[in-house]
């Protein structure tokens, strides 16, 4: 028996299992930048089951891990696909042979854009971003945003001042386009976040954000 009818024994028994123990989720695949949840990037609704990274689902998720095993037909998914129902929303962050599904769950919505830096008249030449100048990369994205370990203190430094908070977010990588620093995401709650680093890893983008207090 080789690796290739393991795999697919593997994706038949988590199938069934989601038949017994799953609840119908539905399944979108992003087709551009823009709102990967539109009714047209539906392709089925599967069941399945989420569970924190035991199959014997004796522990519950821990605060800051947005990472689940899903139970679902592995056949019929593929990695950057978001899976919404009952249980939240998520996306396939992995789908290595022989090893469980990993999803991710997402807990904001966001857009990111990219500034465009516009010399200003005069002998300074002074540029900055504005609203006016920001092109939008991606819309509507569901993400996991979650807090970061550390805060930047304020440049003035006063007693009463809080640290800007950091973030650590979490999606599927779009082809073709790469995030860089500096982007610019916001989010649902109305937050803005200037992104300080963006990985590109087999499972999506891995983002480090400063929030930018106004």
């Amino acid at each position: 028996m080789d690796g290739s009818t393991i795999q697919n024994r593997l994706y038949r028994g988590y199938a069934k299992a989601a038949q017994k123990i799953g609840i119908a989720h539905d399944q979108y695949r992003p087709a551009g930048a823009l709102t990967p949840l539109a009714t047209g990037n539906k392709l089925a609704s599967l069941p399945a089951s989420f569970n924190a990274e035991s199959f014997t689902y004796g522990k519950p998720n821990k605060y800051g891990k947005p990472t689940w095993y899903a139970i679902v037909d592995g056949a019929q998914t593929r990695v950057g696909d978001y899976l919404v129902g009952p249980s939240g929303t998520f996306f396939i962050a992995a789908q290595q042979a022989l090893l469980p599904i990993l999803a991710v769950e997402c807990n904001r919505t966001i857009d990111i854009l990219r500034p465009q830096q516009q010399t200003g008249v005069g002998a300074v030449g002074y540029g900055g971003d504005t609203d006016d100048n920001e092109t939008l990369l991606m819309q509507a994205w569901p993400a996991s945003v979650l807090q970061g370990a550390k805060g930047e203190k304020n440049e003035t430094n006063l007693p009463g001042d809080v640290r800007s908070p950091w973030w650590a977010v979490l999606l599927p990588a779009l082809p073709g386009l790469l995030l860089r620093t500096a982007d610019i995401i916001t989010d649902d709650l109305g937050r803005r976040l200037l992104v300080s680093s963006a990985e590109l890893t087999d499972m999506g983008w891995r983002i480090t954000a400063m929030q930018a207090l106004t």
